[in-house]
């Protein structure tokens, strides 16, 4: 245990007296948060949406016809009020058209009908989206009845944005800079971690050493894994006290989350450190070959339900994804673990594994 301190602190030493790698570490989830102040608006198609008809008659289904001829909604009819918060909550749903009673009685009789939109406003660019093709839909309908009709008709459509009223893109890009941030510095940092080893030539004094592989790996852990607590730390208070973002499920499941997905994060960056021939080859791996992919695939700028089938399944593989979801149900939802305990499992494995084919890696160098 003695041997395993001093080479924490080692590592601990090396990182303090490089200067360039403690702005990095602490820099970088400052620039990003500020950097990020905006989404992208993306087009939206195929997303679920469910119709809860509670009138039945002509003008309903006439309106939900035309829905369903269009490409951007994939519907759900079969829903009650009882299961619509539930379809909400477990992210089934992104939107919800709501058709009161004797709807087409009030169109004929007062020339004016309600149809209530609820939509998921966790992600606030989706929902404007869905609530604007909604409506357009619905306006068509409305005037393909003024041109058979000599009385004017008016549907009204009352929209509520769940999770995100005023409609905030922080709401959104603060859980993908939390991933984003995690995943870049500390694969990065700890990519270059085994291989300097190497190439300083203090890799035949770890082969000499009686410390065993396992703790050589922990130990390249743990500098930053307790930087990475930092950094999560920093990213929450300037989410909550500079862009008004809430933290409305509990705080200790979404550290206890954080810290899992940095536990996950190290052991790539471990992994890349045991394969890769250089530090410039790690270094290059980890930014260009982990950038890209969080980006893309974690949802956080681009929906994966948008994308191929065989895209959609390489998301699967990308742990930002996993731990986007989680941020976004906990901090944004207000979530408890039974909404994210497959997300943690995926997260778990993936973790585990990862730390298991690095051990192996090294202790293949060792020999």
């Amino acid at each position: 245990m003695k041997q395993f301190l001093f080479f924490v602190r080692k590592e601990f030493l090396h990182l303090w007296r490089d200067k360039r790698t403690l702005f990095i570490l602490f820099g970088m989830p400052i620039v990003q948060i500020f950097i990020f102040g905006f989404a992208l608006t993306n087009e939206v198609k195929d997303s679920r949406i469910a119709i809860l008809d509670e009138a039945k008659d002509e003008a309903s289904e006439a309106i939900i016809h035309q829905l369903e001829a269009s490409l951007y909604f994939d519907i759900e009819k079969n829903i009650s009020q009882q299961t619509l918060v539930k379809a909400f909550r477990e992210g089934k749903i992104k939107l919800a058209v709501v058709f009161p009673q004797k709807f087409s009685e009030q169109l004929q009789h007062v020339n004016a009908a309600a149809i209530q939109l609820i939509a998921d406003a966790s992600d606030p660019n989706v929902a404007t989206t869905l609530i604007n093709y909604t409506s357009a839909i619905i306006l068509d309908y409305q005037n393909q009845i003024k041109g058979f009709q000599k009385f004017p008709y008016a549907i009204k459509t009352e929209m509520r944005m769940l999770y995100n009223p005023e409609m905030k893109g922080s709401y959104n890009f603060v859980p993908g800079v939390m991933a984003m941030v995690l995943m870049l510095v500390c694969a990065m940092m700890t990519s270059i971690s085994i291989v300097k080893e190497k190439e300083m030539g203090t890799m035949e004094i770890i082969l000499v050493s009686p410390i065993v592989p396992l703790r050589v790996m922990i130990a390249k852990m743990v500098p930053y894994f307790i930087l990475s607590f930092v950094n999560i730390a920093s990213i929450l208070l300037l989410s909550v006290f500079v862009l008004d973002v809430p933290i409305n499920g509990s705080l200790v499941l979404l550290v206890a989350e954080c810290l899992l997905f940095t536990m996950t994060v190290l052991a790539l960056g471990l992994l890349i450190s045991t394969m890769a021939s250089s530090q410039q080859v790690a270094m290059l791996i980890s930014l260009m070959g982990l950038f890209l992919p969080t980006i893309m695939f974690s949802g956080f700028m681009f929906p994966v339900e948008n994308m191929p089938l065989p895209m959609q399944v390489i998301s699967n593989l990308v742990p930002a994804k996993w731990f986007y979801y989680i941020v976004k149900n906990v901090m944004i939802k207000g979530l408890g673990f039974q909404a994210v305990w497959k997300e943690t499992l995926i997260l778990a494995g993936m973790m585990l594994l990862l730390m298991t084919v690095s051990i192996m890696k090294f202790k293949t160098r060792l020999e």
